[in-house]
């Protein structure tokens, strides 16, 4: 996914990848929710090979890193991230297993039936759910899981306001039952599902985001475009407070199958 000329809700993306070097998780989740999707998945070894795509700055990467075997590609499309994933490796002393890439998640620099697991929190939305499950099916050997945290509807209906909002930003959100559909119909058999409590949003995402938003603020003070794009997070924030029972984040974990 290159980034040039590239933006997200109309903001430029390196603008908003700066911000959020600042932060340890780019995406609602904490390190109890990664290990608790980690314990459905059974198959790893120390020879195993995990990709977390879409790894940001790789929060959720060392977590897992300490709890699982095996070499850990994280990939990311903005070099930022990627230099700070490498970082926070040598910090922790996993960089010999441990190793950030910068690659686009629409073209994946692994091999068919390369992969033992495949892991994604809060990312996969940039290219599409569907898509991703399809296309990156290849990369996983037979048995191999998939394991992605999504945005979705915990209801059937809902309010407008928060209906328009998410219509707007991301239109492929949908209910629990239609994503394990999708799952399925892209050649896997669904192994867990569950919702992020709510600390994963409040706690681990909106609190860290608010010291963040102060610092580039600071740092680029006067500036119309920041003050837009942090003001655009603060609404995020009130709309997730407002309408948290109808929607959130959901881990979906699965096996591949042989299509």
């Amino acid at each position: 996914m290159n980034n040039e000329d590239k933006t997200i809700h109309g903001f430029d993306v390196n603008l908003i990848c700066d911000f959020f070097l600042n932060t340890e998780r780019q995406g609602p989740g904490s390190p109890e929710v990664t290990l608790k999707a980690l314990g459905f998945i059974d198959n790893l070894t120390d020879k195993s090979h995990i990709a977390d795509i879409g790894c940001g700055t790789g929060g959720q990467t060392m977590v897992l890193a300490r709890h699982a075997p095996g070499h850990i590609t994280g990939l990311d499309f903005y070099p930022g991230f990627v230099d700070r994933f490498n970082g926070n490796a040598r910090e922790l002393n996993l960089q010999d297993r441990v190793k950030g890439i910068v690659g686009s998640m629409d073209d994946l620099p692994f091999r068919n039936e390369d992969l033992d697991l495949i892991w994604s929190e809060g990312a996969v939305y940039n290219i599409g759910f569907e898509r991703g499950l399809n296309e990156w099916h290849k990369y996983l050997k037979t048995g191999g899981y998939i394991a992605v945290s999504e945005s979705s509807w915990f209801t059937e209906k809902r309010p407008a306001e928060i209906h328009n909002f998410w219509m707007d930003v991301y239109p492929e959100i949908d209910t629990i039952p239609n994503k394990v559909a999708q799952v399925q119909k892209a050649g896997y058999i669904p192994v867990a599902t569950f919702i992020l409590p709510e600390n994963c949003w409040t706690e681990h995402y909106f609190r860290p985001l608010g010291k963040a938003r102060e610092m580039f603020l600071n740092k680029h003070a006067g500036n119309k475009t920041v003050e837009e794009l942090m003001a655009f997070q603060q609404y995020e924030e009130e709309l997730y407070r407002k309408y948290k029972e109808f929607y959130g984040y959901v881990f979906f974990i699965a096996k591949k199958i042989e299509r």
